[in-house]
């Protein structure tokens, strides 16, 4: 991976397993909730927050499920992989609406084994075994703006 091209600056140092679990549960909660996947994300070594727009707030099941169901694919040891394409030859679903204005034509996707594919320029671990285990820290649930905040941390 160190050949790969460098294609836009990146003004972060990600902490791969918890920049991993991020793509799982930005796919997780879109295939439970049809959401978007999360435009306020803050994703660290000890604690990472994510918030998704929902249309009603998760059961007490629900959250527990997506804590299990986390669990379930980093213990899947699904391959992480890279390839590179242009803006004209995107696989189906794969939105642009979040890159920078100056994002370079060659984009490249990031796949999770055939669980999620999206363009991203950050580190990765090189398979979902070696995130480690999701811990869901907690929830908050914003009824006014429909937002659904989960605190997690990984550990490896």
């Amino acid at each position: 991976m160190d050949n790969d091209p460098i294609l836009n600056a990146h003004n972060k140092e990600e902490f791969p397993p918890a920049h991993t679990a991020e793509h799982l549960l930005n796919q997780l909660m879109h295939r439970m909730f049809g959401c978007e996947r999360s435009r306020n994300a803050h994703i660290e070594r000890k604690k990472s927050k994510m918030t998704f727009a929902l249309e009603r707030k998760p059961t007490r099941q629900q959250e527990k499920e997506i804590e299990r169901e986390m669990n379930r694919l980093i213990e899947a040891d699904m391959p992480v992989s890279f390839e590179f394409t242009d803006r004209n030859h995107l696989p189906e679903g794969i939105e642009l609406d979040r890159l920078p204005d100056d994002a370079s034509e060659t984009l490249r996707l990031v796949r999770i084994g055939d669980y999620d594919v999206c363009p991203c320029i950050g580190k990765h671990v090189r398979s979902t075994a070696q995130i480690g285990r999701f811990e869901m820290l907690g929830t908050n649930w914003d009824e006014a703006l429909h937002q659904f905040r989960i605190r997690f941390k990984v550990i490896p």
